[in-house]
């Protein structure tokens, strides 16, 4: 799309006396109020509501439960309005019966749609997205964005499992990643710019619709560096948006995500290639990021906050620039 992710922008130094046995390497990481994630990827689903969509979510199932990633689905909105193709959702608990797995919905769903959502896949947190840029590029999209936070409020309060907000694609800023503390909200997936780019989908579309809502949103790596400001290093951030390699996870990592999240490019994979070629896929991107704990030397995700590393170009300038924000606060 449009928009860079800023990863390119981010370098971390190398330790040449790194001191660690890759073996001893432990990929373990901790979102607040979920069990322990054998590994810092995580799937997103970014497809729901037809048919089709069942075989994809099933790989992506498959993908999941081979690879020890927790996963997403995508929006169950239309389904708990409807009741039409529960099958694209249940057959991702069925495929994974132990695995970690999110519900998904709209900010505008209710408590009663929420806990049905949750039910739907028993799933162990509610991921609510964010997607005010898609829904202005669709013609038949929403306009009216003026309850989304005391609607999350609500669910935080009334779904009883831990509530992920997330961003689709625009990212997430400082501030706004108060408000969603302060609502209760522990677990942020900040959906930066530079991963799938919704608006541009949607313009394909809607052609008569804004097609410069393609190049709106804030880069992941600026997302990100601004909510764990706010959030705290390795404290519930999600990082999103564009995360394509090895190299891009640990660099998200040692900015202060306890997680990253992958969606698009692996949809590509299983489209493209398959099930067993998109776990190997994921399985060569683990082993390449035991590689660069071992050359931080970093044994273990919470020794990444040791990590030295500095940021230049448009990045560089972004986070000089939004520190006077920071200052008149």
């Amino acid at each position: 799309g449009p928009c860079a992710s800023g990863f390119s922008d981010v370098h971390l130094l190398h330790h040449c006396l790194s001191g660690i046995c890759r073996n001893e390497v432990d990929l373990t990481c901790l979102l607040p109020g979920l069990p322990a994630l054998a590994h810092p990827i995580i799937i997103n689903a970014i497809t729901g509501g037809a048919d089709a969509v069942a075989k994809i979510n099933e790989s992506l199932a498959i993908v999941a439960r081979e690879t020890g990633s927790a996963m997403a689905v995508g929006s169950q909105f239309g389904t708990v309005r409807t009741g039409l193709h529960r099958d694209s959702y249940t057959i991702v608990r069925k495929c994974n019966p132990k695995g970690l797995i999110f519900a998904n919905l709209s900010a505008f769903a209710s408590v009663e749609q929420a806990k049905a959502a949750i039910d739907m896949i028993s799933a162990d947190a509610l991921q609510i997205h964010l997607n005010p840029a898609q829904e202005l590029a669709m013609e038949e999209g929403d306009r009216d964005f003026s309850n989304c936070l005391s609607h999350i409020e609500a669910m935080v309060q009334g779904v009883g499992v831990p509530v992920i907000v997330k961003e689709t694609g625009c990212g997430m800023a400082k501030k706004e990643a108060q408000d969603l503390l302060d609502v209760g909200v522990t677990l942020l997936d900040i959906g930066g710019a530079g991963g799938t780019n919704f608006p541009a989908i949607e313009h394909q579309r809607y052609p008569e619709g804004n097609e410069e809502l393609s190049e709106w949103g804030i880069p992941t790596v600026l997302s990100l560096l601004s909510v764990v400001q706010t959030v705290g290093w390795g404290n519930g951030v999600i990082a999103s948006g564009g995360i394509r390699s090895a190299l891009d996870v640990v660099k998200a990592q040692v900015l202060g995500a306890s997680a990253v999240a992958m969606a698009g490019n692996l949809l590509q994979k299983i489209q493209q290639e398959g099930t067993e070629e998109t776990i190997h896929f994921l399985q060569r991107l683990l082993n390449k990021v035991l590689d660069f704990y071992t050359l931080l030397g970093c044994r273990t995700f919470r020794d990444l906050h040791e990590a030295r590393y500095y940021l230049t170009g448009e990045t560089a300038q972004a986070v000089s620039w939004l520190r006077k924000y920071d200052q008149n606060d």
